[in-house]
């Protein structure tokens, strides 16, 4: 018998595999936010084996269609950055708990999973904190490469140093473990003053 935990990710996959957006990963492509997806959940799995069966969800569907809500249609500034951010939260824990309510989990549940999308009490829930620790872990270790080629050195020692700040003692210690390249490794540390 299927259950509701492999009900609600195999729906969560179907939703995130019809991304019109394709990133390659070891020379296959895949639908970018599916590709997220799995990515957050295999880094939530070795980061903290028995995470709660709500943040496993949490991590599956943190990018749930987030390309239905495009970044253009809020103006290109901080303002209108953080609104869609805001935005999307919203959305991806509306689309999510649609998908759990079909697959039969009860509304504390659910609540609880939107919670945790929705990222409420950073630094005072352990399970949102767990979540963002996953978040930067997966940024540093997939994407930050690409984020260097965009941007100037002081724009990114920033974006390193805002997203250390978000983390978590442990989370720090496993982002000291990521393979990076060592221009990344230097630039992680120049940004740190390690």
């Amino acid at each position: 018998m299927t259950t509701p935990f492999q009900k609600a990710s195999e729906w969560i996959d179907a939703e995130n595999a019809q991304d019109p957006n394709f990133e390659t990963d070891q020379n296959k492509e895949y639908p970018k936010e599916l590709l997220y997806s799995n990515r957050m959940y295999e880094r939530l799995m070795q980061f903290e084996p028995n995470a709660s069966e709500e943040i496993q969800i949490a991590s599956k569907a943190q990018h749930i269609c987030r390309w239905k809500v495009a970044r253009e249609s809020y103006p290109m500034d901080r303002v209108g950055y953080l609104k869609w951010r805001e935005e999307l939260k919203k959305f991806h824990a509306k689309t999510t708990a649609e998908i759990l309510e079909k697959a039969g989990y009860d509304q504390t549940f659910i609540d609880r999973v939107s919670f945790l999308i929705e990222k409420k009490l950073l630094k005072k829930d352990h399970e949102t904190q767990l979540l963002e620790d996953v978040i930067c872990l997966v940024f540093l270790e997939y994407y930050l490469e690409p984020f260097v080629h965009k941007h100037d050195e002081e724009k990114l020692k920033n974006i390193i140093k805002k997203t250390w700040d978000k983390m978590s003692d442990k989370g720090h210690q496993e982002a000291l473990k990521i393979n990076y390249s060592e221009e990344n490794l230097n630039l992680i540390k120049a940004s740190l003053g390690l």
